[in-house]
């Protein structure tokens, strides 16, 4: 008789819960996952087939790149008919933008992808990895009526799960690393593992699965400051082959009124040049012309970024240049929601 537990892929890229100490070294180390089940003994409790699978060269986070997020994606491409949901261990440092270039690779997704990791290695005593894996893993195994409840990338960290291309890293120190500033949690974990049905993604009904690979890194991003000079941002915006350019602008969207700034981004605008506004402020969100200085950039054709996070609108302007959208076409589509990543 066929088993009817469900079968989760758990993929390892890299970064500190994949790590053991070497008690004769005093080194930490790669273990092998195949031996996941020695270092867990609790996932043993979770009704569902574990398997392992791990990129070519696993790799710290901070070395991450699109070529690596193209090779998760393949992964998941490769085993996703086999597999009833996907838990990607990655490097805290960088996962918000792997995780939300995920969101925005993987197409008309009806089954949940997590992403989780840790702050402490997997073997130290006190460490966070163990209930992150776990919770993580019993999240991608929830059904309803048959169907899984959660089909979209997300982002599992202590004790909360969140939209994945909603998220930050805000602590370097704190087992709470993560949040989500403009969009409540999809799960929270304690007692019960408590699920917010009214804020979870509902995909396209009838739409295949499918895959974009083609991630355009021709883009750059500029934090405005005070006093930032026109050299500065002239030598940005002579970069060869340069075709983006995200601006993190003050509170609501503000940025300089000097005409030396302005005349160059209109200047970029008039080259096809696309300038997405967004803002540097933890929470809240662009709202082109609330004031006369944003009122400038919507005028000459800056595109809003709304809500959106940096790690966010940093991958979804790779994927969108990538998809080649037409020039005219292409703020509408940039200012849409595709993943629920912005209001």
């Amino acid at each position: 008789m066929a088993s009817s537990k469900l079968n989760i892929l758990l993929l390892y890229t890299g970064g500190t819960i994949g790590m053991v100490k070497d008690f004769k070294t005093g080194y930490l180390k790669t273990f092998n996952f195949k031996n996941l089940l020695d270092q867990i003994p609790e996932l043993q409790q979770l009704d569902c087939n574990i398997e392992t699978v791990a990129t070519e060269n696993p790799i710290d986070s901070s070395d991450m790149s699109p070529k690596y997020w193209v090779e998760i994606a393949t992964l998941i491409e490769i085993h996703y008919h086999r597999f009833d949901g996907f838990v990607i261990l990655h490097g805290s440092d960088t996962m918000s933008y792997t995780a939300s270039a995920l969101s925005f690779m993987l197409e008309n997704l009806n089954k949940p992808v997590i992403f989780t990791g840790s702050q402490l290695p997997i073997g130290d005593l006190r460490t966070d990895a163990k209930e992150n894996l776990i919770t993580s893993i019993q999240v991608a195994s929830l059904k309803q009526n048959g169907k899984p409840i959660v089909t979209e990338v997300c982002l599992y960290f202590e004790y909360k799960l969140y939209r994945a291309n909603r998220t930050t890293k805000l602590n370097a120190e704190n087992f709470q690393a993560f949040a989500s500033f403009n969009y409540p949690p999809l799960a929270e974990s304690g007692v019960h593992l408590k699920i917010n049905n009214e804020h979870l993604f509902k995909p396209k009904s009838g739409e295949n699965f499918k895959v974009n690979k083609r991630l355009d890194k021709n883009i750059a991003l500029i934090k405005l400051f005070p006093g930032i000079t026109q050299n500065v941002i002239n030598s940005i915006f002579s970069t060869p082959h340069l075709k983006a350019v995200i601006i993190e602008t003050y509170g609501a969207g503000n940025c300089s009124t000097k005409s030396w700034f302005l005349n160059l981004l209109k200047s970029a605008i008039s080259q096809g040049i696309h300038i997405i506004n967004i803002t540097q402020c933890s929470a809240g969100s662009v709202i082109m012309g609330h004031y006369e200085t944003s009122n400038t950039l919507k005028k000459i054709g800056v595109i809003s970024g709304k809500d959106i996070t940096t790690e966010a609108a940093v991958v979804k302007l790779m994927h969108l240049l990538g998809q080649h959208i037409p020039a005219n076409t292409f703020k509408t589509n940039y200012e849409a929601a595709i993943r629920g990543e912005m209001q």
